[in-house]
């Protein structure tokens, strides 16, 4: 299975030097996964594990294409329009920090994914340079994992450690935001010494691409979508909270309600003809192929983790190393080839919450400290799972949307990308060893 994974993830790599979609080797990688892991097996449970990862991926990827579909009804309008004319920087090196910071913030009350699909689109009106946007988008990415990493609702990851009371949402926000700021401000830094410090293109009055002649000509509707859109996107989580349902029934709902208040806009102003501005014409601008691909690779990230691959893998780093910080830096590199989720999963079910009793009785007391509640072991997991996925372009669902959205090639980002991905990841973990044993928080 191993060998399958590893074959299947350097085919997807070099897509586009063998011209063959990623989510073709996605899907055949799943398959096949799943088909060695029945027949090695002979176990009748094989179907249900199946169902269970099946349900658990499809609940992040019908989140996505609601996600998707309201980012893309919001641009049909104009929405972005609207947003980018009241975005201010001197010139491109400024504009970078401005989005870097905002899509930082931004991830920390809304998930990755959705920042990501979000300020990914508002970057389409802002630049007409494909490569610039490139670095843009990836710059994007960087900062939306990273804003995901300090907030107890940010990333699917700091939801679980959280809920399961691994870590408590102050103590977390205190211990990781600055080391957060600090992954996010080399990257940028450095990716904009790439750029030259040129004045930021003024939008063209004679600009045809989508939802711009919407926004001109009604422009109380565009901003009536826009509300609509981000509301529909901020209810997610607030759903989550008061109901404890998934976030995908949160992104149902708000689709549904979007639904509704298209089909009364586009009959009152009569916009057939002008622009698809129902639901069912943004759905047709859905990226399926991304879609696939995310679908094909949680799936075949789901056939290691059942057979217990992920597990042993955890095992063996907590038997040869013993050392937090370590553990964890490797955890961090891993999660930028698999997915966080099953790795911190993986994490929880091995190291339990350590209690007093628990420690007294461990042969090394210090060690065992470290996985309290709040204990260092857990603030670096999640900062490690959250910002090291960085590191490759499909090492999060944030990566994976600005590739399918921009076209980004793997390689691309890994040449240009990945090594400053990783200075600001260590940079981090030494502001944590600096918080812990010198500053005392």
């Amino acid at each position: 299975m191993l060998v399958v994974f590893v074959i299947g993830y350097l085919l997807i790599a070099f897509e586009h030097v063998i011209h063959i979609n990623k989510a073709t080797f996605a899907l055949l990688m799943c398959g096949v996964l799943w088909a060695i892991y029945a027949l090695v097996t002979h176990d009748p449970a094989t179907s249900h594990d199946l169902v269970v990862a099946l349900g658990d991926t499809c609940e992040i990827v019908v989140f996505l294409i609601g996600a998707m579909t309201i980012v893309e009804l919001i641009d049909r309008y104009g929405g972005f329009h609207i947003i980018v004319k009241h975005i201010r920087a001197e010139n491109k090196r400024g504009l970078m920090w401005v989005l870097a910071f905002v899509a930082f913030f931004m991830s920390s009350i809304l998930d990755n994914m959705t920042t990501t699909i979000i300020m990914v689109m508002m970057l389409r009106r802002m630049l007409r340079d494909q490569k610039e946007r490139w670095l843009f988008a990836c710059v994007i990415v960087i900062a939306a994992n990273s804003g995901g990493a300090w907030s107890p609702i940010g990333d699917i990851t700091t939801i679980m450690l959280w809920m399961k009371n691994y870590v408590s949402s102050v103590d977390l926000i205190v211990n990781l935001l600055v080391p957060c700021i600090v992954s996010v401000v080399i990257p940028v830094f450095l990716a904009s010494r790439q750029i030259q410090p040129a004045p930021v293109e003024a939008l063209n009055a004679q600009d045809q691409r989508i939802g711009y002649e919407i926004s001109k000509e009604h422009h109380n509707l565009s901003i009536l979508i826009l509300v609509c859109g981000v509301g529909g996107l901020l209810f997610v989580p607030m759903f989550k909270a008061l109901t404890g349902l998934p976030p995908y029934m949160g992104i149902l709902i708000s689709l549904s309600v979007l639904w509704l208040i298209t089909e009364l806009v586009v009959r009152h102003y009569n916009l057939d003809g002008k622009i698809e501005g129902r639901i069912s014409g943004a759905l047709k601008s859905i990226d399926m192929p991304t879609i696939l691909f995310f679908l094909g690779i949680l799936m075949a990230v789901a056939a290691l983790q059942e057979a217990k691959i992920l597990t042993a893998l955890a095992t063996w780093l907590n038997e040869a190393i013993h050392q937090p910080y370590i553990i964890n830096g490797i955890i961090g590199v891993l999660s930028s080839i698999v997915d966080n989720v099953p790795l911190v999963a993986a994490c929880m079910n091995m190291y339990p919450v350590a209690s007093e009793a628990m420690i007294q009785a461990s042969a090394d007391p210090s060690y065992m400290m470290a996985f309290v509640e709040d204990g260092l072991f857990w603030h670096l997991l999640t900062f490690c799972a959250g910002v090291g996925g960085s590191m490759l372009i499909i090492g999060s669902a944030a990566g994976v949307v600005a590739m399918g959205i921009e076209k980004i090639p793997f390689m691309w980002y890994m040449k240009r990308i990945t090594w400053m991905a990783f200075l600001g990841y260590i940079a981090g973990m030494v502001m944590i060893w600096l918080e812990t044993f010198v500053i005392h928080i």
